[in-house]
């Protein structure tokens, strides 16, 4: 059986990628369908397309992202392919994880109310000079050589806001 990694946005992409390069996830690429995760929130995404008609064993599908509420329609050729769905929220934003890492969480708690963790990031989170600005390219600059730094900020966030829906789960279930 492969893992189909759908990711919700290219930041959700770049974050798992990040774990993944970095041995940090449960699984490793050998254990993914073409062996890497996918930007994608439908089956039907056209990149998704040459990956799935290549390969013809079970699937587990993970999806990741902030937003969670939209469902997966399978096609029904591949309805005999999926074995397992599950859901992996980052909710509520991936910024948490910056406010986390910068040990910001005191600071933004006293404007949470009034500010989205985004826009708390873009006031507050500068790093070798350049003020986060929701790129991919930041959070790859930001974490790409300070994996820990991603972990703990994960296994914090988990720690500090677990609780969610019975169907879903956090990235900290990802980790090893």
């Amino acid at each position: 059986m492969k893992i189909l990694i759908m990711c919700e946005g290219p930041n959700e992409l770049k974050i798992i990628n990040l774990l993944l390069d970095n041995g940090k996830l449960k699984f490793t690429r050998d254990d993914l369908l073409d062996m890497r995760p996918f930007h994608a929130r439908q089956l039907t995404s056209p990149q998704l397309k040459p990956a799935l008609d290549a390969y013809h064993g079970e699937i587990a599908i993970y999806r990741i992202g902030d937003k969670m509420t939209d469902s997966l329609k399978i096609p029904k050729e591949l309805l005999l392919s999926i074995k397992s769905q599950a859901k992996f929220c980052t909710k509520p934003e991936l910024e948490m994880l910056l406010i986390i890492a910068e040990n910001k969480v005191s600071e933004f708690e006293k404007v949470k109310a009034k500010k989205k963790p985004k826009d708390f990031c873009k006031q507050n989170v500068v790093y070798n000079r350049k003020k986060y600005d929701n790129s991919t390219a930041f959070y790859e600059e930001y974490f790409q050589d300070r994996i820990d730094l991603l972990t703990s900020a994960i296994t914090e966030y988990h720690r500090t806001h677990g609780k969610h829906k019975s169907d879903e789960g956090y990235l900290f279930d990802l980790l090893k």
